[in-house]
Formats: C-alpha cells, structure tokens, sequence
C-alpha cells in the first residue's frame, strides 16, 4: 500500500521548482537531495529530489530532469508517495490517513455522527471527512482537543465538538 508523503502544487519560477504540500511528520527525511519518491499517478515518477528549501508554509522542491518551468507544470497536483512497508513506525498518537478511513465517529456522550470517509489536507490541521447514514458530511477538524480518542483497533474515534459544529450538521 502507499502513503501520501506529498502534493505537488505550483510552478516557483523559471528553473523547474515546484511547492510541495508536506503530508509527513518526517520531512526531513522524506525531502532531502537523492530521495527517491514514487508518484501516483505513477507515469509521473519517481522523482529524485535534487534541491529542497523552506517558502511559506511549504517546500519549494527542485527534482532530477525537471529544468524549467512548462516540465514543473505537468506534474502539478501529483502525488508523492511511499511504501508502507518501508515507511516506518508512527508514534502512539500518529496514524496514517488509512488507518482513520472507516472508524465510526461518536460523540463523548456515544451519539452516532458517522463513519470516516477521508483525510482532508488543509493548511494548519487535517480535517476529518464524516459522513452520516443520510449522506450528509460534516467536517471535523483533526486536532486533539476536539477528537480526543481514536481506537483503531476498536474501529471507533471520539469527537467532542466545539459548540455549534454537530448543530451546523443537523437538519
């Protein structure tokens, strides 16, 4: 199975760097020059990383072959992955966005809110994706103060919402 590590976004200049959205706690291992990153889709890759520098938030990533800005271009919106087997342990509050897709989620008190349906990657904290048995989604941000517990081996994650979230969800 592979993990998303990155997001290649726009064009940075002339010279063929592009910004990274970072999806890993490690980038300083995943984005460091002679890194060999898989891309989905996969005719896009892999990549070797040749240069990386901090900018705003994000990486600006200069990969092998990659020489100027209409070849930066085409990979815009690609992946960047790895192998789950090869990417290494995650602490006891980390988990991989496919570790938390299909957990049921419940409020503090046990009130059904849904089950996970994906990780959305946003600037500042992740977002969880649920999805109620009436097709509503409602989008809870993934910090700890407000999902307190995830249970993966017990298929369950707990949210205590901030007042007004769930009420927003409701009919």
């Amino acid at each position: 199975m592979d993990l998303v590590v990155g997001r290649i976004g726009h064009a940075h200049g002339v010279k063929g760097e592009v910004s990274v959205e970072v999806r890993t706690d490690d980038p300083d291992r995943r984005y460091v020059a002679g890194s060999v990153l898989a891309t989905d889709p996969a005719e896009h890759g892999p990549l070797t990383v040749e240069q990386v520098r901090p900018h705003h938030g994000r990486l600006l990533v200069r990969f092998a072959g990659v020489e100027d800005r209409n070849a930066a271009e085409t990979l815009r919106g690609t992946l960047l992955v790895v192998d789950a087997a090869t990417a290494g342990e995650t602490d006891e509050d980390e988990w991989w966005d496919h570790d938390l897709v299909g957990l049921a989620a419940v409020t503090t008190d046990g009130r059904p809110l849904g089950t996970v349906t994906d990780v959305v990657h946003v600037p500042g904290a992740p977002l969880l994706a649920i999805v109620d048995e009436e097709a509503r989604e409602l989008l809870v941000p993934f910090v700890a103060s407000i999902v307190p517990e995830v249970d993966v081996a017990g298929g369950r994650l707990v949210v205590d919402p901030p007042p007004g979230l769930v009420e927003l969800h409701e009919p």
